[in-house]
C-alpha cells in the first residue's frame, strides 16, 4: 500500500513594501491549513545598478527612486538576483509566482527570475498560479508572467490580482506618500488621497483564492492516493 504525501506547493515572489508578502502570507496560510506542504522563496534585487534604491525603507526620494525604474522597465532589462535555495532544493506539485506590477508590467527581479534557468528547472512540467498586486495597471504584467512560465514549459492553472484604491493620479499621491514616508496620510501636497496599499478586503479575496486553488490540488492529490492504495 502507497503512503500520500502532502501536495507541495511553492511560493516565489519580490516584494519592497511587503504588499506582496501580505498576498503570499495569506494565501500559503490557507493552503498549509488546507493540509499542502508550502515553501516560500522571496527573490532578491541584487544587481548593483538598481539595489541601492531598494536598500532601505522608507524611500528618502521616492519620486526619484521610481523614476529612475523607467529605462529598465521599458527595455526589460535583466538584473541581476539571489534566488533562495528554496526553490531547487526538492520538486513541488504546484508553484505560485506573486509580481508586483513596475510602471506598467513585471518588476525586474520577478522578471530576471523567469528568464532563468533555475525558473525552467521548477516550472517545466508543473501547474503554476499567478498573483499581481499594483496600484493600477495589472494586465500586462500578468500576461507577462503567464507567457514566460508557459514557455518554461508551466502549465497555466489561474490568475488574480489586486488593485490599489483611487485613480491613477490619487492613488500615485497616495502610493508616493507612504513609500516616502512609511505611515498613511489623509492628504499629501495638499490633496485628499485615498487609502494606499492592500485593504482587509484584498485579504479576504486572497483566501478564496487560495481556498480554490486548495480545491484544484486535493482533488489531485485524492486521485493519486487512491491509485496508490489500488
Amino acid at each position: 500500500m502507497g503512503v500520500a504525501t502532502k501536495p507541495s506547493v511553492l511560493f516565489v515572489y519580490y516584494s519592497y513594501t511587503k504588499q506582496t508578502l501580505k498576498v503570499v502570507e495569506t494565501m500559503a496560510t490557507v493552503l498549509r491549513e488546507r493540509g499542502s506542504d508550502v515553501a516560500l522563496a522571496g527573490i532578491e534585487f541584487t544587481d548593483p545598478r538598481y539595489a541601492d534604491r531598494f536598500k532601505e525603507f522608507p524611500m528618502p526620494h521616492p519620486y526619484i527612486e521610481l523614476f529612475g525604474m523607467i529605462p529598465p522597465e521599458l527595455f526589460r532589462t535583466k538584473g541581476k538576483i539571489r534566488i533562495p535555495d528554496t526553490v531547487t532544493e526538492r520538486e513541488y506539485d504546484f508553484v505560485c509566482i506573486a509580481s508586483p506590477t513596475w510602471w506598467l508590467s513585471t518588476n525586474v527581479p520577478i522578471r530576471s527570475f523567469l528568464e532563468s534557468e533555475t525558473a525552467g528547472r521548477v516550472l517545466r512540467g508543473k501547474r503554476f498560479a499567478v498573483a499581481v498586486i499594483c496600484r493600477r495597471y495589472w494586465k500586462h504584467n500578468m500576461k507577462t508572467v503567464r507567457r514566460l512560465a508557459t514557455e518554461l514549459g508551466g502549465i497555466f492553472t489561474d490568475d488574480i490580482h489586486f488593485c490599489y484604491e483611487g485613480g491613477q493620479i490619487r492613488s500615485l499621491l497616495s502610493l508616493c506618500s507612504y513609500l516616502g514616508s512609511g505611515i498613511y496620510r489623509n492628504r499629501y501636497l495638499g490633496v485628499k488621497i485615498p487609502p494606499t496599499n492592500l485593504q482587509e478586503y484584498h485579504l479576504e479575496a486572497a483566501k478564496k483564492f487560495a481556498n480554490g486553488l486548495a480545491d484544484r490540488l486535493f482533488g489531485e492529490h485524492g486521485s493519486r492516493a487512491m491509485a496508490a492504495v489500488g
